[in-house]
C-alpha cells in the first residue's frame, strides 16, 4: 500500500501536470484568474486519479514481487509449502482494497466533479472577462458583434475601443473611443465610452450618418449573457439513475441507451480492472521463478498482458454503444485478465506440490 500510494502520486502528478499546463494557458488567456485555474484543476482531479489508479496498483504488485524473487523471500517461503495460489491471496486483497477505492471515485467523485466542473465553464463563459477583456484581439462575443480593445491598463481603462453591430438587418452601427470602461449595475453590465464617435449605416438608403459624443453608454449585457443551460450528460449521471431510467437519460442526454448502458457498467468494470492489474502483475512473475538474472522478462510480458487487455475494453466499447443488448461484453476485458492469471498461476503451481520442498529439506538435514 505504501508503494502504491507511492506511485499514484507520481502518476497523478506527471499526468495532472500535463493537463494544467493546457488548462492555464486557455483560462489565463481569457482572462481568469489564478484562483479559477486552482478551481478547475481540483476538480478535474477526481477523474484523474480515476485513470491512473489501475496503473498504480500494476506497477507496486511487479514492485514488492520482484523485491521479493531478488531477494529470495519467495523461494524461502515456498520452501516452507506455500503455492502460489497461496500467495496470492494478499495480492487480491491489495487488489480488492483498491477497487473500493476506484469505486468511490467512478459512482460519486468522478461524476460530481465533473458535474460541477461543467457548469463552473458554463458560468465563466458568460462572464465580461472571459469575452471580452482581451487586448489586441478582434473578438466575437456574439453573432453580428465585432469588439476590439488595443490596450487594458493596470487601472482598468480600455484604450482605443472598436465596437461594431450589425445585429439589426437594415443598419450597421459602429463605434469607436479613444478609451472606455467597464461598468456593472443592477440591470447589468455597460460599456462607457469617452471621446468618440458613433458612425450608422442605413443598408436600404445607402447613407451614412456620424455622431462625435463624449460619454456613450452602451448595454452589453447582451454580449455577456451566459449560454442556455447545457444539455445533462451520462457522465453526470448517478449510477443508479443511469441503470433504472436509462432510456429517460439517454433521450435527455441525446445519447444511445447503449451509451448510457455502457457508461454505467464502465463504473462496475474500472475498479475490476485494478483487481486483474494488480493479479496479472504478480501472476506473471511468479512463473519465472528465482533467477540471478532477474525477471525483466516476466515484467516486459506482464506490461505486455496489460495492453492486451486494455486493448480488450477499447475493442467492446463500439458493439456494446451500437447495441445495448450487447452490455455485458463490459466485462469482458476483467474475465479475460483473471483468465490470464489463472492460466499462469496454474503453469506457476504446476510442478509445485505442497509440503515437497518442506520434507527434501528436512531429509536433507536428518542426513
Amino acid at each position: 500500500m505504501v508503494l502504491f500510494g507511492f506511485f499514484a502520486l507520481v502518476l497523478v502528478s506527471v499526468y495532472w501536470v500535463n493537463r494544467a499546463v493546457i488548462l492555464f494557458d486557455r483560462l489565463i488567456a481569457e482572462g481568469h484568474s489564478a484562483g479559477i485555474f486552482l478551481e478547475f484543476t481540483a476538480l478535474s482531479l477526481p477523474n484523474v486519479i480515476r485513470m491512473v489508479l489501475p496503473m498504480a496498483s500494476f506497477a507496486a504488485t511487479v514492485y514488492v514481487t520482484n523485491r521479493m524473487i531478488s531477494e529470495s523471500e519467495l523461494t524461502v517461503v515456498q520452501s516452507t509449502g506455500f503455492s502460489p495460489w497461496r500467495l496470492a491471496r494478499p495480492v487480491l486483497m491489495f487488489g480488492l482494497i483498491v477497487a473500493v477505492m476506484m469505486s468511490i471515485l467512478t459512482h460519486f467523485l468522478v461524476p460530481k466533479s465533473l458535474e460541477q466542473l461543467r457548469l463552473r465553464e458554463t458560468e465563466i463563459s458568460g462572464s465580461v472577462s472571459a469575452r471580452l477583456l482581451r487586448e489586441g484581439t478582434f473578438l466575437h462575443p456574439t453573432s453580428g458583434v465585432t469588439f476590439y480593445i488595443r490596450e487594458i491598463t493596470n487601472e482598468g481603462e480600455l484604450r482605443n475601443v472598436f465596437l461594431s453591430d450589425r445585429r439589426l438587418p437594415n443598419r450597421v452601427v459602429t463605434y469607436t473611443a479613444e478609451n472606455a470602461y467597464l461598468l456593472r449595475d443592477a440591470a447589468g453590465p455597460k460599456l462607457v465610452m469617452q471621446s468618440g464617435l458613433a458612425q450608422t449605416l442605413n443598408v436600404p438608403k445607402e447613407t451614412l450618418s456620424t455622431t462625435n459624443f463624449t460619454d456613450l453608454t452602451y448595454d452589453i449585457s447582451g454580449l455577456v449573457t451566459a449560454d442556455s443551460q447545457p444539455r445533462r450528460k451520462i457522465q453526470f449521471v448517478p449510477t443508479l439513475e443511469l441503470l433504472r431510467d436509462t432510456a429517460a437519460v439517454a433521450e435527455a442526454a441525446n445519447e444511445t441507451i447503449g451509451e448510457t448502458l455502457e457508461e454505467a457498467n464502465n463504473r462496475f468494470q474500472q475498479p475490476l480492472l485494478a483487481v486483474v492489474a494488480a493479479m496479472i502483475g504478480y501472476s506473471a512473475l511468479m512463473i519465472g521463478g528465482f533467477s540471478r538474472f532477474g525477471v525483466g522478462r516476466q515484467i516486459v510480458f506482464a506490461i505486455f498482458l496489460l495492453v492486451v487487455v486494455k486493448l480488450v475494453e477499447s475493442a467492446v466499447t463500439d458493439p456494446v454503444r451500437e447495441n445495448a443488448a450487447l452490455w455485458p461484453l463490459i466485462y469482458l476485458p476483467t474475465l479475460i485478465g483473471l483468465a490470464i492469471c489463472v492460466l499462469l498461476l496454474q503453469r506457476a503451481a504446476g510442478p509445485f506440490k505442497p509440503g515437497k520442498s518442506a520434507r527434501s529439506m528436512s531429509a536433507e538435514g536428518s542426513a
